[in-house]
């Protein structure tokens, strides 16, 4: 495992599960968020955007995490490994819910009191989607995925990965 993405509905622990996978391997991590947002979350130009992507592709050994979808082949194609989180959606949207109301990011940003619809709605209409991404992860050759779906399946992969020496 030297290249790993790690996707999922929002609130599902993509940022928890790089953070600690990256302790325990010693990859370095970026977040998908800080490659496409400036600060205050505004978008950076699309050129950019695919500039700070393909630095990050580049990279011989990384865990990248975050969904956004219209880059996934690219950035599978790159890969070794993609850790699909899965949770269920009643999952996703209370750690929605409490990141939000306890103010915890995972690399900073906006501070509401409350998900916005826009978040919740795409947690809600996340299944297609992860449909979706799935069919199309099985299309890469090579690539090893793994699908998780609750947090005792994350503590157990975690738990299974070698420790950098």
């Amino acid at each position: 495992m030297q290249r790993v993405l790690i996707v999922g509905s929002p609130g599902a622990g993509k940022s928890t599960v790089a953070k600690g996978l990256a302790r325990r391997t010693g990859l370095p991590l970026a977040h998908l968020d800080e490659l496409y947002f400036a600060p205050g979350w505004v978008p950076v130009t699309r050129p950019l955007w695919l500039e700070r992507l393909q630095t990050a592709l580049d990279g011989e050994h990384w865990i990248l995490d975050g969904n956004f979808s219209t880059t996934l082949v690219q950035r599978a194609y790159r890969a070794d490994t993609v850790i699909f989180l899965n949770p269920p959606r009643w999952r996703c949207l209370w750690r929605a819910f409490w990141r939000e109301r306890l103010g915890r990011y995972p690399h900073g940003g906006h501070h509401a009191k409350w998900p916005s619809q826009a978040l919740l709605l795409d947690i809600w209409g996340f299944a297609p989607q992860a449909a979706w991404e799935l069919a199309q992860l099985r299309t890469v050759p090579g690539l090893r995925l793994v699908v998780l779906e609750g947090d005792r399946q994350v503590e157990e992969f975690l738990n299974s990965v070698s420790c950098s020496p």
